[in-house]
């Protein structure tokens, strides 16, 4: 009954109370298109930092992350790849010869780091086959051939087709000069990647190392991030001679950011809901003026003074609710269409490149956001009424009847 009289009582005054609605919906719809950006801000940055380079976990002898030392190779290193691809839920993995060196052209040096990879292995593991902007991802089979980001070929001064030359310590301590050819630029969402990181086919690297086979680093990538924890802790298991790192080791940065995102927003929008809950307690508080004498005949006859209270707590939840409602239905059609299209900021791309993020964002908000801002509105509407509802049952019935 109490449900279905404070429903009744809402409508008493529609204007005022469409006008609370339509508050709470627009700031709700405003709160969560603004979490959902920075959602997909996060998630793109982690995406396309696994995307680039990093792979979802990654393989290497301990203290080489700290060193990079060409001696420091991983051992028995074929049957650890075999090992991995039979695991269950890997899509791709990837060996990889690491060096720091230099390069210069005509113009130009500078330090970079050389990776030396298999293209078709590299590709199951990582896109910058898919972001090449000039030339092709090793087509041919020309010997000495580099790929390098655009960055790094405008300081150098060189485009496709350019000769450079590689400098490295070899492993026995000599400087090693090689000449390569450009047969490809590529541009990641990333101007320090694109400025510091050259690949190279391992053939070649070894024929100038006088070597056989060998890698410093393991990539691997999985169908899902959700199946991350499980293979890294097998894997570690399985080598506990070896480091053994996920994404979260290996940039520890991206998984504090994952984690404290959801708490940061949760604060903002309660910032938003603190703001509301004034606007929806000064509603509440001139229903109950309007209708003193109604409470004072209510309590009159009979009514006890903890139902007018929870009558009117009742009325606020509602009231609340429905603006909620309203503002999370348009929130989820907004962000399900910018999700869709893309919000294109590619007027800021220099900048968003700088912080390894893409210049078309995608918005997103995970399910449990809207459990959680559900509960938000419901503790906002119960401290907005209790004003309201302790001014209504300390009337003096005798006194409000009287009350026009």
């Amino acid at each position: 009954m109490l449900l279905s009289l404070a429903w009744r009582n809402i409508w008493r005054n529609k204007r005022r109370s469409l006008i609370i609605i339509a508050a709470i919906a627009v700031g709700l719809l405003s709160g969560l298109f603004a979490s959902a950006v920075m959602f997909g801000m996060g998630e793109s940055l982690i995406n396309s930092t696994i995307d680039r380079d990093l792979g979802h976990i990654q393989i290497h002898i301990p203290g080489f992350e700290d060193d990079k030392l060409l001696s420091e190779t991983i051992p028995d290193a074929q049957n650890i790849l075999s090992e991995i691809k039979s695991q269950k839920n890997v899509t791709g993995v990837s060996s990889r010869l690491i060096i720091e060196g230099m390069i210069s052209s005509a113009t130009s040096s500078g330090g970079v780091r050389i990776t030396g990879i298999l293209p078709d292995d590299e590709k199951t593991v990582t896109t910058v086959h898919q972001q090449i902007v000039s030339g092709g991802y090793f087509e041919s089979d020309e010997p000495n051939q580099i790929l390098l980001g655009y960055k790094l070929a405008d300081n150098l001064g060189i485009k496709e087709r350019s000769k450079i030359v590689l400098s490295f310590q070899g492993l026995d301590g000599t400087i090693i000069y090689g000449a390569f050819r450009v047969t490809g630029i590529f541009r990641t969402e990333s101007t320090m990647f694109d400025r510091s990181t050259v690949f190279i086919r391992e053939n070649d690297i070894l024929s100038l190392l006088e070597s056989n086979p060998i890698y410093h680093e393991i990539a691997v990538r999985l169908n899902s991030v959700q199946n991350v924890d499980s293979l890294y802790a097998n894997l570690k298991s399985n080598f506990d001679h070896l480091s053994v790192q996920s994404w979260k080791d290996l940039a520890p940065e991206l998984k504090l950011m994952d984690e404290m995102i959801g708490l940061q927003l949760s604060i903002f929008l309660g910032v938003i809901l603190f703001a509301l809950l004034f606007g929806i307690t000064n509603t509440m508080l001139m229903s109950v003026l309007e209708r003193v004498r109604e409470f004072g005949v209510l309590m009159a006859i009979g009514m006890k003074r903890r139902r007018v209270f929870l009558m009117i707590i009742i009325e606020t939840i509602t009231l609340s609710l429905v603006g909620g409602f309203v503002g999370m239905i348009l929130a989820s059609i907004t962000i399900a269409y910018f999700g869709y299209a893309g919000i294109n900021l590619s007027a800021f791309a220099a900048g968003l490149s700088e912080w390894g993020l893409g210049s078309i964002l995608y918005p997103h908000l995970p399910i449990y956001f809207y459990v959680s801002i559900t509960i938000m509105i419901l503790i906002t509407a119960v401290f907005s009424a209790v004003y309201p509802a302790v001014k209504a049952i300390r009337l003096k019935p005798a006194t409000a009847i009287r009350t026009y």
